[in-house]
């Protein structure tokens, strides 16, 4: 057991070793990388995936797998701006209902994986295929435009000089961290995830916790779907299209393992930075979109690989 935990204790190190050596790699590739105007925008710009991959991280913490996390993003594109310029809702009541119906998304995932059974896989791949058309048809396949100045200031405003979606981003890495350590059912997300049967015996009820927990991951992404919004100034059906992958590889790479049971917030935040990191250093030097597509898939693959090698070592 100590050996796992000082070997959980060295990954948790290394996720941010490598975030180092690759900002090193990149900025001796190209100097215009460490440009702090560059820095910030790649933060900003992963702060979306950042803000998905706290709910996600919840999801995966129990083992399970949320792919409706992109549609639901681009549900909300749709909804938010169909609300605010087709309907002429004021835009804090058209927020608060948008983030009600992504985390009624959530609720109807956790309702199919708890409560009828169906494999979480299954369960959010549904969600994903039926909201995605539902998107569509609201908006027909056109952009929806128009929004009061005040709604950009949400993904495109800056506090001094520091990008509000980067804000948002560390507020709820704030409150993921929060609730996995100071709150009782965050310590019942890592008991479902290390053993149902266990769990389900100490007196945890397991169904409302995957209840709490997909509901948690539609509100994050539903909330991702907005700054998004915010910062493109266009509702667009396709918006949220791939973000789950990323999202995924995100957690995955920050060191939460794909069997559910262990994965720290700390560790997540490291992931997003890596993935923004890879994702701008390939832009600035200039690699194809397709082959940034292979490097992606690689690194997904030997997150997953290695945490699958380190939990049989441990049964051994």
């Amino acid at each position: 057991m100590k050996e796992n935990k000082i070997a959980y204790q060295l990954k948790d190190k290394a996720i941010w070793v490598v975030f180092v050596v690759l900002v090193l790699a990149f900025t001796i590739a190209n100097p215009r990388f460490i440009n702090p105007n560059n820095l910030f925008m790649m933060i900003r710009q992963v702060s979306f995936y950042g803000i998905a991959s706290i709910g996600m991280t919840f999801v995966i913490l129990l083992g399970d797998i949320d792919l409706s996390t992109g549609t639901i993003i681009s549900f909300v594109n749709i909804i938010c701006a169909y609300f605010m310029v087709n309907m002429g809702m004021p835009m804090l009541v058209a927020i608060i209902l948008t983030l009600a119906i992504s985390t009624l998304i959530g609720v109807l995932n956790g309702f199919m994986v708890s409560t009828i059974g169906i494999p979480a896989l299954i369960a959010t791949f549904a969600t994903q295929t039926a909201f995605l058309g539902l998107t569509y048809i609201i908006c027909g396949g056109l952009p929806i435009n128009g929004f009061t100045e005040s709604f950009k200031v949400i993904g495109q405003a800056y506090v001094w000089i520091i990008p509000v979606p980067v804000i948002i981003m560390a507020l709820c890495f704030a409150l993921g961290s929060f609730i996995l350590n100071k709150t009782y059912f965050g310590r019942y997300f890592y008991a479902v995830g290390g053993n149902v049967e266990a769990a389900k015996l100490s007196g945890i009820r397991v169904n409302r916790i995957k209840y709490l927990v997909f509901a948690l991951s539609g509100f994050f992404a539903g909330l991702a779907g907005l700054v998004i919004l915010s910062r493109t100034n266009s509702g667009m059906a396709n918006a949220g299209d791939g973000y789950e992958f990323d999202v995924i590889t995100c957690v995955v790479l920050g060191g939460v393992s794909v069997t559910g049971g262990y994965g720290k917030m700390s560790g997540v935040v490291a992931g997003t930075f890596i993935i923004g990191a890879l994702k701008n250093g390939m832009v600035l030097m200039n690699i194809n979109s397709y082959v940034q597509n292979i490097v992606m898939g690689v690194v997904l693959a030997l997150a997953v690989g290695f945490d699958c090698i380190q939990k049989r070592k441990q049964a051994n």
